[in-house]
């Protein structure tokens, strides 16, 4: 994943060559790491304007996978870095103390993780699978569909390759079929459509919300999950997908969360504890981004979350990192619950 990553933000010419060690080269100890290079794709130029379209493969340009495109979202992103004209209309969004923040149309992508990368993002990115609230007939609460992320569009380092299966993923001939007339030469199968339109309201990304404090910037993108009926009472589920990335070159250890989470109900909650995810991630310039999702359930329809994260410096002051406010919203026209991958 380093020479992805090296090759990623060295620029993205058009004719430039995409380099990966041999499968047979990855899991190797006694082999020195990127001895041996094999060709995968050559790079295309990124786009600037309109977005990119089924089938499009790509290097992610901060965690270095190999993955394609299933399908686009248009999301509002609040960014808290920038400044909303007064003139003009801002929406306020939910958080005490909060300023109002224009929302600005953006778009992220569905995409398929190729499997063979996971092992070597693992330390950085624990979103290598998307959850669900599970049927009622489920004794779990949550299951996952593996290899699933969502990405920004300027996430997107786009290549070409001429291989009919370039990336290797349980779900890539169920939901692609190579058709060498289209450009890119993948296109969606009926059941990719299918499986799109059934889990529509869990997989939208409709809001995401950033804010930088110190160089470290955070971004959150909160999901609907549904609703479930326990003891007389409705509970409401929600992920959230956040992504911690340090913009300095100073390396900066993550130690703590501290959460408020209140709820339509009246009722406000606060979560303190180490790390997230059982983790205690290191920023660095060599690994500067940390990427987790988590789960929260609220007993009403709506609410909000904010708080912050307390890093530590190598000298060992700490400071106090914002986590932008945002809402919790339940789809009003649920149906049916998520569906999974039995059609």
């Amino acid at each position: 994943a380093r020479h992805l990553r090296a090759l990623g933000t060295g620029g993205a010419a058009a004719v430039s060559p995409l380099l990966l060690p041999p499968r047979r080269h990855l899991s190797s100890r006694n082999r020195p790491e990127g001895k041996v290079l094999e060709t995968v794709g050559v790079f295309e130029a990124p786009k600037q304007h309109g977005k990119y379209e089924t089938g499009q493969l790509f290097l992610h340009s901060v965690f270095g996978y190999r993955g394609i495109v299933l399908f686009p979202w248009q999301a509002r992103l609040y960014d808290r870095d920038v400044a909303s004209p007064v003139t003009e209309k801002s929406e306020n969004v939910a958080g005490h103390g909060s300023k109002e923040v224009k929302g600005k149309t953006h778009t992220y992508y569905q995409v398929l993780i190729d499997a063979r990368d996971c092992p070597h993002i693992s330390q950085r990115s624990q979103t290598e699978a998307v959850t669900f609230l599970a049927n009622h007939d489920d004794s779990r609460a949550l299951y996952a569909i593996p290899g699933l992320d969502y990405v920004s569009h300027e996430d997107i380092l786009p290549y070409s390759s001429t291989d009919q299966v370039p990336i290797q993923h349980e779900l890539f001939e169920r939901f692609l079929m190579y058709d060498q007339t289209k450009v890119p030469p993948f296109v969606a199968r009926d059941t990719l459509c299918a499986w799109q339109e059934k889990n529509h309201p869990w997989l939208e990304l409709s809001d995401v919300h950033r804010e930088t404090t110190e160089n470290i910037r955070v971004t959150v993108i909160p999901f609907y999950m549904g609703m479930r009926e326990a003891q007389n009472s409705h509970v409401y589920w929600w992920r959230y997908c956040i992504r911690l990335e340090n913009l300095d070159s100073e390396v900066v250890q993550l130690r703590e969360r501290h959460w408020r989470i209140f709820s339509l109900s009246g009722t406000l909650e606060t979560v303190r504890g180490r790390g997230v995810v059982g983790r205690e991630p290191v920023l660095s310039k060599e690994q500067p981004a940390f990427q987790y999702s988590s789960h929260v359930s609220l007993q009403a329809s709506s609410g909000h979350m904010w708080g912050t994260f307390r890093f530590e410096r190598p000298d060992g002051s700490h400071f106090d990192v914002r986590i932008p406010p945002f809402s919790l919203e339940s789809n009003k026209d649920e149906k049916t619950p998520p569906s999974g991958l039995h059609w």
